[in-house]
């Protein structure tokens, strides 16, 4: 068993036991990939992908799948992410008759330490006409907000984003041009930031004690610069940290900037620590961004989408705080009230807390076992 599936076990047989507390991530990207390699005899091979933290999360919400299933024996648990695949997703003709399905292989990702990969081999020989590619069962288990990029190759190939809401997806169509898929990697980035607590939290702390625009102007474009380059460099290829290390890095952020709220007001010289914890905060971004598959061809334009998205998220939000507390110091004689400051503070640094302290785990096996 490889590093990564014994650090998925760890987290399945944590999560047994702690099945009403929170994730171990304080969001999850719950986006799973598609790719569709058409070949002879109307033969299909379909490789399903999703980060081992949605995975993990799926499996707790289908436990009565594997009742009385151990997953500790080798091999038991790669076999069992594949029936849990080859349950929610089909190949079918106009028809509805459906391709014999058979999962050819489930491991980790050879691209992503922290994904898992299942190949499966859909015949449609014995349908006719159009084939059509359902994932609507899969979306169903990632939740409302799931997402399935489905990459077609071959004699029609492209990208497409599928939501919960689309139909069987029409493998005779054109794909998505690059323009629909800028859109939807956009929308993508706004709703990571916006969803992201430990990144919202991160940047409350920030601008607890501003009371001047210009500040939170540095605060913001040092954060923006720094995590740009790590999600560069991760979407890339080039450089990236394993996420347990990356998730727990950010929940110490969080506690270290609300905490220096205690011992400093220096919000105009704060762009400099926001401009160190932006490089880690930036590969938490990357998770999702490499989650969603860079299309081929277009790494470029679905990067700057995406981190545009992240941005648009983050300034609406700081326009949305700023207005709350400069109204707040208009009840308080025009001053900063400490007590506001320092409650919030420490809110913010006991999730940070729960966060590093959850997230132990996973770090703690990763340095166990290794990739």
């Amino acid at each position: 068993m490889t590093g990564f599936w014994r650090r998925l076990a760890a987290l399945l047989s944590l999560s047994a036991g702690l099945a009403l507390a929170a994730p171990a991530l304080a969001h999850t990207p719950d986006i799973s990939t598609g790719k569709i390699a058409p070949q002879a005899n109307r033969l299909y091979m379909v490789d399903v992908g999703f980060l081992a933290t949605d995975l993990e999360r799926m499996f707790q919400e289908t436990m009565d799948e594997r009742a009385g299933v151990d997953l500790s024996p080798p091999g038991v648990l790669e076999e069992e992410i594949g029936k849990f695949v080859a349950k929610r997703v089909a190949m079918r003709d106009e028809t509805g008759r459906a391709c014999l399905a058979k999962v050819e292989k489930a491991g980790e990702d050879p691209t992503n330490q922290d994904s898992a990969l299942v190949a499966v081999r859909f015949d449609c020989s014995g349908t006719s006409g159009k084939v059509f590619y359902d994932a609507t069962k899969l979306l169903a288990a990632q939740g409302s907000k799931g997402k399935h990029l489905v990459t077609l190759l071959g004699e029609n190939a492209g990208e497409t984003m599928l939501y919960p809401q689309n139909p069987p997806l029409d493998l005779s169509q054109p794909m998505e041009t690059t323009a629909q898929l800028m859109k939807k990697f956009f929308e993508a980035g706004v709703e990571h930031i916006v969803t992201g607590y430990d990144h919202l939290c991160f940047l409350f702390a920030l601008i607890l004690w501003a009371t001047r625009i210009w500040p939170v102007v540095k605060i913001v474009t040092a954060f923006t610069i720094s995590h740009s380059i790590t999600l560069s460099l991760a979407a890339l290829n080039i450089f990236t940290l394993p996420s347990a290390l990356t998730e727990f890095l950010i929940a110490a952020s969080i506690v270290f900037v609300a905490v220096e709220n205690y011992f400093s007001r220096d919000v105009d010289n704060r762009w400099r620590n926001t401009f160190l914890f932006g490089f880690i905060h930036g590969f938490g971004f990357a998770s999702a961004l490499t989650e969603m598959g860079v299309p081929q061809g277009g790494v470029v334009p679905a990067l700057a989408a995406f981190n545009i998205g992240v941005e648009a998220g983050q300034i609406a939000i700081v326009v949305a705080v700023m207005p709350i507390l400069f109204f707040v110091d208009g009840q308080t004689g025009g001053k900063r009230s400490e007590k506001l400051v320092y409650a919030v503070s420490a809110i913010i640094a006991l999730a940070g807390a729960y966060w590093m302290v959850d997230r132990l785990p996973s770090l703690a096996q990763m340095f166990k076992g290794g990739k």
